[in-house]
């Protein structure tokens, strides 16, 4: 598989290894995508770990010109119907997800248990997303993602509280309290490795996929 990185920082620094070690070829690395030769980009897997504004530049660039595509970049939900009908209108294979870890994902589907087996039962829910102070986007777009999971589940929208600490990668808790216990489901990522890693999967998954989809829902079939 080939692959052309958007976005050449910390997370891209990993996707290239994760790359690398999976037996993939990293074409090359850039934070300028639209600058690409389109002849090479139709041949390569676009992988975007960039900023929201960034993609909001970037995506129609990409859907036109790439193989396929892994979106790793959150805080676009607002215009995320624009970005699905690029794709479909150019028959570019798109993953997107607000978290490429194989164990959150687990988690999106805990929550989905958790919420239809609380439902009806008087649980209030709580989400506390802890990240590196350099994480622009405040809730994160995995917190984002677990509210609307609970809330689809539980019938109750949480309140998400976002603390921004040192270099911590990553820590959800959703917390779920009646008057008789509390339940807490939580992640800690120890690195952004598991991040890169589940990004390159996604990658794979793209040959022979047609249309747009979560990471959850692919990985979770």
């Amino acid at each position: 598989m080939k692959v052309i990185i958007s976005g050449y920082g910390k997370m891209g620094h990993m996707v290239e290894n994760a790359l690398l070690s999976r037996g993939h070829e990293l074409v090359l690395a850039s934070e300028d995508i639209s600058s690409v030769d389109p002849s090479v980009a139709k041949e390569c897997v676009c992988i975007d770990f960039t900023t929201p504004e960034a993609f909001r530049s970037n995506y129609k660039f990409i859907a036109e010109n790439f193989k396929a595509a892994v979106i790793g970049t959150t805080g676009w939900d607002d215009i995320l119907g624009d970005v699905v009908s690029a794709f479909f209108s150019t028959g570019t294979p798109m993953i997107y997800s607000s978290n490429f870890s194989i164990g959150v994902n687990a988690v999106f589907a805990a929550l989905e248990k958790v919420g239809s087996v609380l439902s009806d039962h008087g649980y209030v829910p709580h989400i506390e997303e802890t990240h590196h102070i350099h994480k622009k986007d405040a809730p994160s777009g995995t917190a984002k993602t677990m509210a609307t999971i609970v809330e689809g589940s539980l019938g109750v929208r949480p309140d998400i509280t976002s603390l921004r600490i040192g270099e911590v990668p990553g820590t959800h808790v959703v917390k779920f309290k009646s008057e008789v216990d509390k339940i807490k489901i939580s992640h800690e990522a120890f690195s952004r490795e598991g991040f890169a890693e589940g990004a390159v999967v996604a990658a794979e998954m793209t040959e022979g996929l047609k249309g747009v989809h979560t990471f959850k829902e692919l990985i979770l079939k």
